[in-house]
């Protein structure tokens, strides 16, 4: 009886995940992971062609932007399928939404880039440089945390994809361009703490890197916060 308990619990979790994830990608999953695949193999080769050596530093630059290319879509697009799909007046029927549903999306989202990324340094691993496969996807994950949850974020206040996407590319390029004045300060959302500066010491080089990644951390949980409390407005939804 119990072990039809368990295997009727986890079908059931199976099917809800699988939902979920139709809906944060709106049946495009498959296109965006090729899509990313095909920019970092362009990146990589394009790299090691014109003479970078292929060491951890290499590896976190040419990962990075296609796994925020993982994470854009279902982030800035996530409220705007949910209207589509017809079914955010029903959501907005559950008692705690923001913490029955969209939460829930959120940690999927980033646990499946995260175990992308996983395979992603696996394969870095095997055709460029010998890397450790958690500690690069887990870096990887800074930035993203920050940019997928600030998405999110804008993505409850604009209610509209299009909208959101294309104050995310207005960010992404500003952001791109201010981190080259911050590339060594823990300001820097882009840090690569692969890349230690000849002229400055591991150990300044490691606080700057940790007080980074809490700069991050912290960032995308007040991003993550005003976003669920963003969704309690029912009335600007629907």
């Amino acid at each position: 009886m119990d072990t039809l308990k368990i295997k009727n619990t986890l079908n059931l979790t199976r099917k809800m995940i699988q939902y979920n994830f139709r809906i944060i990608f709106g049946g495009r999953f498959i296109w965006f992971l090729l899509a990313a695949f095909a920019f970092y193999v362009f990146v990589a080769i394009s790299g090691v062609w014109n003479g970078a050596v292929p060491d951890e530093e290499f590896v976190f630059d040419i990962l990075l932007f296609p796994a925020i290319l993982l994470i854009f879509y279902p982030m800035t697009f996530g409220i705007q399928n949910d209207l589509d799909a017809g079914i955010l007046e029903i959501l907005f029927g559950i008692p705690d939404y923001r913490y029955k549903v969209w939460l829930v999306r959120l940690v999927l989202v980033f646990v499946l880039v995260f175990l992308l990324l996983i395979g992603f340094s696996g394969i870095s691993y095997i055709f460029l440089t010998p890397v450790n496969l958690f500690e690069m996807a887990g870096q990887i994950m800074y930035p993203v945390l920050f940019l997928g949850s600030m998405a999110f974020m804008f993505s409850t206040i604009i209610k509209n994809g299009n909208g959101t996407a294309v104050v995310m590319v207005i960010l992404g390029v500003l952001t791109l361009i201010i981190s080259e004045n911050l590339e060594r300060t823990m300001w820097n959302i882009f840090l690569n703490p692969f890349n230690v500066p000849r002229n400055m010491n591991e150990m300044i080089w490691e606080g700057i890197t940790i007080n980074n990644r809490l700069f991050l951390v912290i960032g995308a949980l007040v991003f993550i916060l005003y976003g669920l409390f963003n969704l309690q407005k029912r009335e600007k939804f629907i």
